[in-house]
């Protein structure tokens, strides 16, 4: 199998793709021949990612600006998509916000913005490209969880639930839409060397790496990887899976 040509002809989602994980994440289906599509609030936002994409297919990529905690912004964007491309290959969920707020401090517009955007705003679009995907061949749904959501953190209460629901989000939608050939996962990553963690202490830090067998953070580019293979046909018969990124953190 020709490995830079994984995705060819797909037309791919990424939602969050201005930086971090999204961006590596746009730039590897790229590479591997998906016509990648662009998301993040404001388009200005995502226009050095499109740069970029443009320097590896020599094309520019769409641009969707929307707030993913707006459902009618959701819906315009994949009607959006519907209108250039008439169909969706793949669907990786990514775009999410974290919010550190102990018990006690967490507000009710802490709550709303971070299950907005991280819970309903993935069950939006996965709902919407549903839709989409049953003119695909072998689709995709990619939900970007998190090791929170499974193992919890101090300070992260909120945040964690609402990654927990992407996981039964996910393991539902598998088993409702496997039948139409419509493949979801989930992925769990660790503590990843991106603009999210850069709040954290070094003590947090170094607390953190003692707890991980291989002893360091992760790379968006390794998440990227694993993104990759739960697109591509290499994970043919992979379905409601949620594959931790962690660095064995959780063994």
């Amino acid at each position: 199998m020709d490995l830079t040509a994984l995705l060819e002809n797909k037309i791919a989602l990424v939602t969050g793709s201005s930086r971090g994980i999204g961006k590596e994440i746009a730039h590897l289906f790229a590479k591997n021949g998906a016509n990648v599509i662009l998301h993040g609030i404001i388009e200005d936002h995502c226009q050095e990612t499109a740069q970029d994409i443009k320097k590896i297919t020599g094309i520019t990529p769409l641009i969707i600006a929307a707030d993913i905690s707006d459902y009618s912004q959701i819906d315009q964007m994949f009607r959006d998509i519907f209108k250039k491309f008439k169909r969706l290959d793949l669907l990786v969920n990514n775009a999410g916000v974290l919010e550190d707020r102990l018990i006690g401090m967490i507000s009710a517009d802490n709550i709303d913005k971070i299950f907005s955007v991280n819970t309903f705003g993935t069950l939006h679009c996965l709902q919407l490209a549903a839709r989409l995907m049953r003119k695909s061949t072998a689709p995709s749904i990619i939900n970007l969880s998190s090791i929170i959501g499974i193992e919890g953190a101090v300070g992260q209460t909120a945040y964690a639930a609402s990654k927990a629901a992407v996981i039964g989000i996910t393991k539902s939608a598998a088993k409702e839409l496997g039948p139409q050939g419509i493949r979801v996962n989930a992925l769990a990553p660790g503590l990843i060397e991106t603009d999210m963690i850069k709040h954290l202490s070094e003590n947090k830090v170094a607390a953190h790496l003692e707890n991980t067998p291989l002893g360091r953070l992760g790379l968006p580019e390794e998440v990227a990887k694993a993104a990759l293979f739960l697109a591509s046909d290499l994970s043919s018969f992979v379905t409601g899976q949620t594959i931790q990124v962690d660095g064995g953190l959780r063994v």
